[in-house]
């Protein structure tokens, strides 16, 4: 078979080379993007970097590697997904124009079907980035309990799209990422747990003090309540007034998650001291207010 009319050696060094090389270099910085992304990710996976926002104790127990390695899976394939699509993306687009293809055409018509897909879909578009920087600012995690407006109770589940939260009365809440416009997480880092005593005016000071003393001490000696206490409970003294006595607030730092359960701890205990000194709580002051009709009624039967 003769070459010598139809075939240049100097083809194979034109555009096919060319393209070749474009492939290449892309593969090249794929693989290296990638590896800089898996690096990021080990990072976040370990706790350290800005990627780690909970410096707590409580960070170094099982559950919360398994979420810094969860968030740290996540943030690592989105990432390498997204630069993988980047390149390749770009690459065959210089291909193309190096095989000598018109893309001008091509990239009109991407364009506007873009723009159309943009505003179709842009709902779902800011679902998915809410998604991501909420998992990448570890705002939650599966199993905190957090409270993002109208929705309170325990994450069950989380994706870049919806986050499921069971409440106290067992309704699984659906909600959209991008919706969340706040969150309150009652698991994270440190808890404390507020407990107001209400007594009389005329309670003896020094009684009330001992009480609380009393129960503190015990709350510290309870091995099923200890352990999630982070420190010596503080009164911080009269936090309200009105006509039937005075409340007087102790606040105790707890773990994560623990300060319900220490609450109601702490109230039985004083409950149990209040009993002890021959104190109680007030009364709430109630009016009863009896119509004419309603009292000739009664003198009636």
């Amino acid at each position: 078979m003769d070459f010598s009319d139809g075939f240049q050696w100097q083809d194979l060094l034109g555009e096919p080379l060319r393209a070749a090389t474009i492939i290449v270099v892309a593969i090249i910085i794929n693989l290296i993007a990638r590896a800089f992304i898996n690096r990021f990710a080990r990072t976040l996976a370990k706790g350290s970097g800005r990627g780690s926002r909970d410096q707590s104790p409580a960070t170094t127990d099982a559950i919360s590697r398994a979420r810094r390695e969860q968030r740290a899976t996540t943030v690592g394939s989105m990432l390498g997904s997204l630069a993988t699509t980047v390149i390749f993306a770009v690459a065959i687009m210089m291909v193309l124009a190096e095989l000598g293809f018109n893309l001008a055409p091509v990239l009109a018509s991407a364009g506007v079907i873009g723009l159309a897909v943009g505003f179709g879909a842009q709902s779902l578009i800011k679902d998915y980035l809410a998604g991501f920087f909420i998992v990448v600012d570890d705002q939650y995690g599966i199993g905190d309990i957090v409270d993002v407006g109208e929705a309170v109770g325990t994450v069950e589940d989380m994706a870049l799209r919806t986050t499921r939260i069971r409440s106290v009365d067992g309704a699984l809440w659906h909600v959209r990422n991008g919706e969340i416009l706040r969150v309150a997480n009652h698991s994270q880092g440190w808890a404390r747990a507020i407990i107001d005593l209400r007594v009389p005016y005329a309670a003896d000071e020094d009684a009330v003090q001992q009480v609380i003393a009393e129960a503190s001490r015990a709350l510290s000696e309870d091995a099923g309540i200890a352990g999630d206490l982070l420190g010596e409970p503080e009164v911080w003294g009269v936090e309200e007034l009105d006509g039937d006595g005075l409340t007087i607030r102790t606040v105790v730092a707890t773990r994560p998650a623990a300060q319900w359960a220490v609450t109601r701890a702490f109230r039985a205990e004083l409950k149990r001291q209040l009993d002890r000194q021959g104190l109680s709580v007030p009364l709430h002051s109630q009016v009863v207010v009896h119509s004419g009709r309603a009292s000739e009624g009664a003198e009636r039967n």
